[in-house]
């Protein structure tokens, strides 16, 4: 595990009927993990709210803590917010924008359990293309700006759209990722 991850449940930790396969990605407010849901051996994405300035695991039983007695109210702020957030997008269904499947709560912290979807980000595809057509693009931005007007009208605005967050199924289907920055449009 790299240094990047220090706070990451470790590979074969099982919890909630899912066990934890490997990181897929780490940000200032979680961790994303492969994972298996074990009663139907699927594979999904694992969303955990870590927050790494405020919080961190606490090696002995996996449990999320703040760092400090300071950073208990930010904590649990961003933990409430968390919960919200997970309440819409469980019930938010488009083809384009990433399924939530599950919340729950375990380990001080908590979870969204999402469609792990296979393809490449958009990112990686500008990286080793370096430019792409304009019928290619619009086949790319029409179906997100669909599911955007969507996640819009539920009172949520996405506020990280960026090309690492676009993926690209195997058939070219655009689907929109990590919803951990969504705030609720005021």
């Amino acid at each position: 595990m790299s240094d990047d991850h220090m706070n990451a449940l470790p590979p074969g930790y099982e919890f909630e009927g899912y066990r934890i396969e490997r990181v897929l990605g780490a940000g200032g407010f979680g961790i994303t993990y492969l994972a298996t849901e074990i009663a139907i051996d699927r594979q999904v994405a694992i969303k955990e709210y870590l927050p790494i300035s405020i919080a961190g695991r606490n090696q002995a039983d996996h449990t999320v803590v703040p760092v400090s007695a300071q950073d208990a109210g930010d904590f649990k702020w961003g933990l409430d917010r968390f919960r919200k957030e997970a309440a819409t997008l469980v019930a938010f269904r488009h083809p384009n924008i990433v399924s939530v499947l599950r919340f729950f709560e375990a380990l001080g912290t908590s979870y969204l359990v999402m469609e792990y979807e296979v393809g490449e980000s958009l990112e990686a595809v500008l990286r080793r293309e370096q430019t792409i057509g304009e019928d290619r693009l619009r086949a790319i931005v029409m179906p997100l700006l669909d599911g955007l007007e969507q996640v819009h009208d539920k009172g949520f605005l996405h506020r990280d759209i960026k090309p690492d967050n676009i993926y690209l199924r195997q058939d070219g289907s655009p689907v929109l990722l990590d919803f951990g920055a969504t705030r609720e449009a005021l």
